[in-house]
């Protein structure tokens, strides 16, 4: 059986409530054997902790404040999630970012709690998780101020143009693929035929955007499988390639045995 990983999942989220033990045994099943789970805000650290060490060698904690829960006095509970690398080991900085979907008054403390966790990541040699939503050129400035070797990450849920691939490709950052890849409208699959092979990861963001036959559903790490299945067909590569390239590329970025 190919392996794969998914390098982005919030299993610890509260839709996984009743069943988040048979979902993450189905992964299992189906290769998925390795899940890392960005963390959101001080709420979800317990949750994703608590599988962090149920599943030591399966489920893989990152930490940082997720751009929409950057609140008007966001300091205090930054500086709390951070301090939380002196006590456990984490394998990334994230889920970090910029959001201005939702909430364009909130840029400016966007930008500072980023400029913190990006200078905390480079100071700590650790990869960078990065949520871009309606806001991909703010966070390029910012990590272009930053640029430097020990700067490096992936874009979650990347779904852009190829216009923006240079300028993530010359920050030496990887591309995360997720379940967009199967959207008949997304415009991805075209994209992705330009983005380096090398620098290509492949995620979920369960529950969040499940892939095309789930669309609409909740999402889960097990349909992993149907974005690495869109991908072996639209660069014309086998399913072992993908499970292989992807894995490797993914272990290399978040450091993985």
């Amino acid at each position: 059986m190919v392996n794969i990983i998914d390098t982005h999942c919030h299993i610890y989220s509260e839709q996984f409530e009743l069943d988040v033990h048979e979902a993450i045994a189905n992964a299992g099943l189906k290769g998925v054997n390795k899940i890392l789970m960005p963390n959101v805000d001080e709420a979800s650290v317990a949750g994703m902790m608590q599988l962090a060490e149920k599943y030591p060698h399966i489920c893989y904690p990152m930490m940082g404040l997720h751009p929409c829960s950057v609140e008007p006095e966001f300091e205090q509970t930054l500086n709390g999630l951070l301090a939380l690398f002196e006590k456990h080991h984490f394998i990334a900085v994230g889920e970090v970012g910029i959001d201005l979907y939702w909430d364009k008054t909130s840029l400016k403390r966007q930008q500072t709690a980023l400029e913190i966790q990006v200078q905390f990541a480079i100071n700590h040699k650790l990869p960078l998780v990065l949520h871009t939503r309606s806001a991909m050129n703010e966070v390029l400035e910012i990590l272009e101020q930053y640029k430097c070797p020990e700067l490096r990450g992936v874009f979650h849920c990347f779904s852009e143009s190829f216009e923006l691939t240079q300028r993530i490709a010359d920050l030496g950052f990887y591309f995360g693929i997720g379940g967009v890849l199967t959207y008949k409208k997304s415009g991805l699959d075209e994209a992705i035929k330009h983005l380096p092979l090398d620098k290509i990861i492949l995620e979920t963001d369960a529950p969040y955007l499940a892939p095309v036959p789930f669309r609409g559903k909740r999402n889960e790490p097990a349909y992993v499988w149907h974005v690495a299945h869109k991908m072996a067909e639209t660069l014309q590569m086998s399913i072992e390639q993908v499970g292989e390239t992807t894995t490797e590329n993914a272990k290399r970025l978040f450091s993985l045995d």
